[in-house]
């Protein structure tokens, strides 16, 4: 596999403040695609950062409706990874890829 496959499987991290508290606990998250699979995630974080993955677990997110300027918006779905490290390991998010 080469390293352009392996980036294709990750959007970009979410930076929220629950993944911030989440990340005191090892678990870090992850825009991922609609086809993406916890198989296939676990071994590209692994070779990206290599880290040692203890768990994934995988969110859809629903499309939903809003209000916005009076008009009515969809707003798009999407999937998210929740990753969970050895403990000790981490991931810095800030230096990039």
């Amino acid at each position: 596999m080469s390293k352009i496959h392996l980036y294709d499987k990750i959007f970009s991290p979410i930076i929220t403040e629950k993944s911030t508290a989440l990340s005191e606990h090892n678990k870090i998250i992850f825009k991922v695609p609609n086809k993406a699979n916890k198989k296939n995630l676990k071994k590209n974080i692994e070779k990206i950062f290599k880290v040692n993955v203890v768990k994934v677990n995988i969110v859809n997110k629903q499309s939903r409706k809003k209000i916005a300027r009076g008009r009515k918006v969809k707003i798009q779905g999407y999937k998210k990874a929740i990753i969970t490290l050895k403990k000790g390991q981490s991931i810095d998010l800030t230096a990039g890829i």
